[in-house]
C-alpha cells in the first residue's frame, strides 16, 4: 500500500502502525535529503562546536608559538600586517559573504531537487558558479601578489621594516584562492546538512601553520608563518572536497538534460555571482575593515602595539566563535523556512539562537574581563613574551571583551537579513555606520590611550552596529521581536556584569594562574546558572536548555503533534524550524 508524497513526488510507503511505528528509521538512501528524518540540532551544534573548539585550541597553540619564538616586536608586527590578508579573506570568503550568499542558493536548489525532470539543479548551480568564482578570485590573488608593496604601505605606513611585511604578504596572498574554494565547499556542505567537514577546516589550517613554522623557522624566520598560511589554505580545501564530491554524485541526473533548464541553472549562477552579492560583500568588507583601521592606527605606535592588539583579540574572540556555532548550524533551517514562506518558524529559531549565543558569549566575556592578566600570563608569558607584554595585552583584552556581545549579535542578526532570496542593503549601511564610529573614535583613542583606545573604539563601533541591526530586524525577512529580544539581552548583560564582579573577587587572592582562571570561570558560570534557573520568571527569556534540545517532529511522532507552523514541510526537506542532523555513517 502506498500514498502520495507531500510534494507529489511519487509513492512512498504508508506510515506503519503498532510496534513498527516506533522503529528507528533506516539510513536514507543515496540521493535523498539527509535533513529529513531524525536528528538533533543540539547534536549538530555540539559536534560543530567541539571541532571548532579544537581548531580554536590549535589557533591558540599557533599564537603561543608565535609569541614564544618571535615575541611582540617589530618582526611579529610585520607578519601581522601580512596576516591582514587571510583575516580579511576568511571573513569575506568563508565566514560571512560566501556562506550568506550560497547557503540560501543551495537551499533553494535542494528544495527543487526531488522529482525534478530536468536534471539536478544543485549540479547546475555548481556549473554556473564555481568556474567563474575560481577565475575571479585567482586573478585577485595574482594582483595582490604583485601589488604587495602598495598594500603594505597603505595598511601600515609606520612599519619599521616594510620589506619583511611585503615578503610575508606575497605568501599570504595565495590564500585568497584557497579560502574562496573553502568557503564554497563549506556553504554547499552545510546546505546539504553535512556539518563535520566544514567544522574541521580551522584545525587543518592551524596544523599547516604550526607545522610550517616548526620546519622552516630556522632559515625563514617569521616568513615561515606566512608560508604556513599558504599551506594551511590548501589543507582546508582537501578536508572538504571529497565530501562535497560525494554529495554531488549522490543523485545521478538523467542521461540527457534539456538545454532550457541547464541555461536556467547557469542563469541562476550569474545572478548569484553578479546580481545579489553586492549587499553581502559590502557588509563583509565593512565588517572586516575594522581590523584594517586598527592596524593602520596602531602602526605609528611603539613596536609591539599591533601584536598586543592581535593577541588580545584572538583570545577575547574565542567565546564569540563558540557562541556563533549554533547560528551557523541552524542557518540552513532558517533559509529553508523563508523559502517556504514560514517566517514565524524562522523567527522562533532565530530568537532562540540569539539568546543562547548571548549566554555563551557573556560567560566567556565575563571570565575574560575578570581574569585577563592571569589568562595572558597562563597562555603567553614565556620566551620572548615578557611581563610588560602581559600587562599591555591584558588591558587591551578587557576592553575588547566589552564588544563581544555586539560582535555576536551582528554575526547572528545578519542571518535574518540574508536568509531570504534577495539580500538587503540595510546590514551594510549599519555596518558602515559602526565602521565610521570606530574610525572617528579610534583617532583620539589611539592618541591618548594607545592600543587600549583603539580597542575601545572597536567595541563602540560594533555595539552601535548590533543595536541598529536589532532595531531594524522586525521589518525584514525574519520579523524578530526587537523589543522583547532587547529586553532579554539587557537582562543577560546585567547578569554578565554581576558575574564579572564575582569572578574578579574570587580570583584575587589565588596565586597559580591556572587555578585563578579556573576559579573565576567557575564563579561566572555559577552566577549564570543561577540566573538561567530563574529565567522562567522572565517571559522574554525562554527556557534555554530546552530550546537547544528540541527534537524534530519526525523524531517524536509518538508524542503530541506539533503546531502547523512548526511542522510544515518544505518540499522534501526537513520540517521548517526543526533540527538539522549531522551526516550519518562513514563518508
Amino acid at each position: 500500500m502506498s500514498v502520495r508524497g507531500p510534494a507529489g513526488g511519487g509513492a512512498v510507503p504508508a506510515r506503519p502502525t503498532g510496534r513498527r511505528a516506533h522503529a528507528r528509521p533506516r539510513r536514507p538512501a543515496a540521493g535523498t535529503d539527509r535533513t529529513q528524518g531524525r536528528g538533533f540540532l543540539a547534536k549538530a551544534a555540539a559536534v560543530t562546536a567541539a571541532l571548532t573548539a579544537l581548531g580554536a585550541l590549535l589557533g591558540l597553540v599557533r599564537d603561543q608559538i608565535l609569541a614564544g619564538y618571535f615575541g611582540a616586536g617589530a618582526e611579529t608586527d610585520a607578519f601581522l600586517v601580512a596576516w591582514t590578508v587571510p583575516e580579511f579573506a576568511s571573513t569575506l570568503l568563508i565566514e560571512d559573504a560566501m556562506a550568506l550568499i550560497l547557503v540560501p542558493a543551495f537551499s533553494r536548489a535542494l528544495a527543487r531537487r526531488p522529482g525534478s525532470p530536468f536534471g539536478d539543479p544543485v549540479r547546475a548551480l555548481v556549473r554556473g558558479t564555481l568556474p567563474r568564482l575560481t577565475l575571479s578570485v585567482g586573478a585577485a590573488a595574482a594582483v595582490l601578489v604583485v601589488a604587495a608593496p602598495l598594500l603594505v604601505s597603505a595598511l601600515a605606513p609606520g612599519l619599521p621594516d616594510p620589506g619583511l611585511a611585503i615578503d610575508c604578504t606575497r605568501l599570504t596572498a595565495t590564500c585568497v584562492l584557497s579560502f574562496a574554494l573553502v568557503g564554497y565547499c563549506s556553504a554547499a556542505l552545510r546546505a546539504h546538512g553535512c556539518f563535520v567537514p566544514p567544522a574541521t577546516i580551522y584545525t587543518a589550517y592551524n596544523v599547516g601553520i604550526i607545522g610550517t613554522i616548526l620546519l622552516l623557522r630556522g632559515p625563514w624566520g617569521v616568513r615561515s608563518a606566512a608560508a604556513g598560511v599558504a599551506v594551511g589554505g590548501v589543507l582546508m580545501v582537501l578536508v572538504q572536497a571529497p565530501s562535497l564530491l560525494r554529495e554531488l554524485r549522490s543523485r545521478p541526473g538523467p542521461a540527457r538534460e534539456p538545454a532550457a533548464p541547464a541555461a536556467g541553472g547557469a542563469g541562476e549562477g550569474r545572478i548569484v555571482l553578479l546580481g545579489l552579492i553586492a549587499p553581502v560583500v559590502a557588509f563583509s568588507l565593512c565588517r572586516q575593515s575594522q581590523t584594517l583601521i586598527e592596524r593602520f592606527l596602531a602602526s605609528p605606535l611603539p613596536a609591539g602595539a599591533i601584536s598586543h592588539l592581535n593577541y588580545a583579540q584572538k583570545v577575547a574572540q574565542m567565546p564569540m566563535i563558540l557562541s556563533l556555532m549554533l547560528c551557523t548550524v541552524s542557518f540552513p533551517v532558517v533559509a529553508r523556512a523563508l523559502a517556504a514562506g514560514d517566517a514565524e518558524a524562522a523567527r522562533r529559531r532565530v530568537e532562540r539562537d540569539l539568546l543562547l549565543a548571548a549566554v555563551v558569549v557573556l560567560v566567556g566575556a565575563s571570565t575574560v574581563i575578570a581574569a585577563a592578566p592571569r589568562i595572558v600570563e597562563l597562555l603567553f608569558e614565556r620566551g620572548e613574551f615578557g611581563s610588560a607584554d602581559t600587562t599591555a595585552t591584558a588591558a587591551v583584552m578587557r576592553v575588547y571583551a566589552l564588544g563581544l556581545l555586539g560582535q555576536t549579535m551582528v554575526g547572528a542578526l545578519v542571518r535574518c537579513y540574508f536568509s531570504a532570496a534577495r539580500p538587503l542593503w540595510y546590514p551594510a549601511a549599519a555596518m558602515a555606520a559602526g565602521l565610521v564610529t570606530t574610525a572617528a573614535a579610534g583617532v583620539p583613542g589611539a592618541h591618548h590611550w594607545g592600543a587600549v583606545g583603539i580597542a575601545a573604539a572597536n567595541a563602540l563601533g560594533i555595539t552601535l552596529t548590533a543595536v541598529l541591526l536589532l532595531r531594524g530586524a522586525h521589518r525584514q525577512a525574519v520579523p524578530v521581536r526587537a523589543d522583547r529580544l532587547g529586553d532579554g539581552l539587557l537582562r543577560l548583560a546585567t547578569t554578565g556584569a554581576w558575574a564579572t564582579g564575582v569572578g574578579w573577587l574570587c580570583q584575587l587572592a589565588i596565586g597559580p594562574a591556572v587555578l585563578a582562571v579556573a576559579v573565576a570561570c567557575a564563579a561566572v558560570c555559577g552566577v549564570f546558572l543561577l540566573f538561567i534557573a530563574c529565567a522562567a520568571k522572565a517571559p522574554e527569556i525562554p527556557p534555554l536548555p530546552r530550546s537547544v534540545s528540541r527534537r524534530t517532529p519526525h523524531a517524536r511522532r509518538h508524542r503530541a503533534a506539533q503546531s502547523a507552523a512548526e511542522a510544515a514541510p518544505v518540499g522534501e526537506t526537513a520540517p521548517v524550524g526543526g533540527d538539522v542532523p549531522l551526516d550519518h555513517g562513514p563518508r
